[in-house]
């Protein structure tokens, strides 16, 4: 039997209350991560075993391997990880989207599930959030090939240029964000990798905060050079068109009667 669609915005509606919020809450969207899924788990509890109450939130994508079958498992095993499945491959802004309306702390991270964003670097980006909006990483050092590290310094000046932004790696999945801040976006298709971008021209505020960058160890890559710089060129142009449409009133006084 097909499962129905919904619009990312009937989510949490969808999906049923999973105990009391945490105070943090990661999202990881998987697509044949099987390998991956259990040490990021072991990382997040060691890394976060000071900060609190935090949850798990591991959206699966569609995986073809048995990525789906062990988040059920994990879930089992640990309260703090929650999966939600997809019937079919929907993309990463999809699987990103319906994490961040499940997300039920009042600071949400975003990461990638492939171990290449290491949390511990998690601490220090909650330490430094102090009256901002966003923390976003930056990679100091990229574990990827010449054609990887190149190809995203020359993308990373195209996108500034065109979105009139100075985000120093839009690549970098590891982001940390008050939960009414992100989740006050509208999510489109691409736009994930425009997060703090379309935070700022919304007038919220964004800190860049260097980060590490682990190789991959287990499964393969999704994304090359080729099959994305066509469809990001496209969704950085529609980024560039919202960038002029903002609503921007100067407002200077609210005046009302006392309410009783």
């Amino acid at each position: 039997m097909s499962v129905p669609s919904i619009t990312l915005g009937r989510v949490a509606a969808e999906f049923p209350e999973h105990g009391e919020g945490p105070r943090l809450s990661l999202v990881a969207p998987v697509y044949d991560e099987e390998d991956n899924l259990r040490p990021l788990v072991l990382s997040v509890h060691e890394a976060l075993q000071d900060l609190g109450t935090w949850e798990l939130i591991l959206v699966d994508d569609g995986s073809r391997d048995g990525s789906a079958a062990l988040i059920r498992a994990l879930a089992e095993e640990d309260q703090r990880v929650v999966g939600a499945f997809f019937e079919q491959n929907c993309g990463q802004t999809a699987a990103m989207g319906v994490g961040l309306q499940l997300a039920r702390g009042d600071i949400i991270v975003t990461l990638d599930a492939d171990l290449q964003n290491d949390p511990a670097d998690i601490p220090g980006m909650l330490a430094v959030l102090a009256d901002h909006d966003a923390v976003v990483g930056y990679r100091q050092k990229r574990n990827d090939n010449w054609l990887r590290r190149i190809s995203s310094r020359i993308a990373n000046r195209v996108r500034n240029w065109i979105s009139r932004d100075s985000i120093r790696d839009t690549g970098c999945s590891l982001k940390l964000f008050r939960a009414e801040a992100i989740q006050s976006l509208p999510l489109f298709e691409g736009l994930h990798r425009f997060f703090p971008t379309l935070l700022r021209y919304h007038g919220f505020s964004v800190l860049e905060h260097p980060v590490s960058h682990r190789p991959r160890v287990a499964g393969v890559s999704k994304y090359g050079v080729l099959n994305r710089a066509w469809r990001a060129f496209k969704d950085l142009l529609a980024v560039r068109w919202m960038h002029g449409r903002v609503i921007r009133v100067p407002l200077v006084e609210v005046s009302a009667r006392p309410r009783r």
